[in-house]
């Protein structure tokens, strides 16, 4: 492993170590087949990506006629990202979660390694930020890292403190196990949907 100097994930300098050290084991190389299905099932729908790290995603999204933003507060991941993303490179912006509004109102948030990259006392908030990004009837989908590592990143949730963290704003649609995750998250996560009440 590279040595690093910073240990905050809450700062955009440990993220830009990572991916400027090429250190990203939590980066799969392409697009899991759980979104691949969901894309194929659903009409289209105006989608923000945060934390995107890559932005694999976004391609996959936009070259099927999806109006899909990614976002990221490192520079090197939105570098990496922009690197890679061939026409849809506009689609992506060096932005902070927290503090990025839509410019119409959300249809889904998609959730890929970014509740498990916060710090565990980030949640609340980042479950609050989703709700107030999408209105009534909007999804959350995406993968959720089930692991109970005091260290991290990646920082596993147990399913009841999920739940717990989700119930006031979200209903669980979907729940299925993910067949290929890569070994970070092997057996440890799952594919949900989330409909916001």
């Amino acid at each position: 492993m590279p040595a690093f100097s910073s240990r905050d994930p809450n700062s955009p300098a440990f993220w830009d170590e990572r991916f400027e050290q090429g250190f990203t084991p939590w980066d799969r190389g392409g697009v899991p087949q759980a979104l691949r299905d969901f894309i194929a099932r659903r009409a289209p729908m105006r989608t923000l990506i945060p934390g995107c790290g890559a932005a694999y995603e976004l391609v996959a999204l936009c070259e099927a006629h999806w109006d899909a933003t990614a976002i990221d507060f490192s520079p090197a991941a939105v570098a990496t990202a922009r690197a890679a993303a061939g026409p849809w490179t506009h689609k992506i912006a060096q932005a902070d979660f927290f503090a990025w509004q839509a410019a119409q109102p959300l249809e889904l948030v998609y959730e890929r390694a970014f509740l498990c990259a916060m710090p565990r006392a980030m949640w609340p908030a980042v479950a609050a930020r989703w709700a107030a990004l999408l209105p009534s009837g909007a999804l959350l989908a995406g993968f959720f890292f089930f692991d109970d590592a005091p260290k991290g990143p990646p920082f596993g949730i147990g399913a009841d403190a999920l739940d717990a963290l989700m119930a006031r704003d979200f209903l669980r649609i979907e729940d299925a196990p993910v067949a290929d995750s890569i070994p970070v998250f092997a057996g440890k996560e799952r594919w949900m949907v989330w409909q916001r009440r």
